[in-house]
């Protein structure tokens, strides 16, 4: 079960991802990083 946790975790980080290019090559857009202040 552990496995399939792992898995699920992936597809959603991927489908983030695919999502995020999709938008930003839609909308002609450069992909600009969050600043993360420590």
């Amino acid at each position: 079960m552990a496995r399939r946790n792992n898995n699920i975790a992936s597809v959603a980080l991927a489908n983030k991802n695919a999502r995020t290019v999709w938008a930003l090559l839609a909308k002609e857009r450069e992909y600009c990083a969050p600043i993360i202040s420590a």
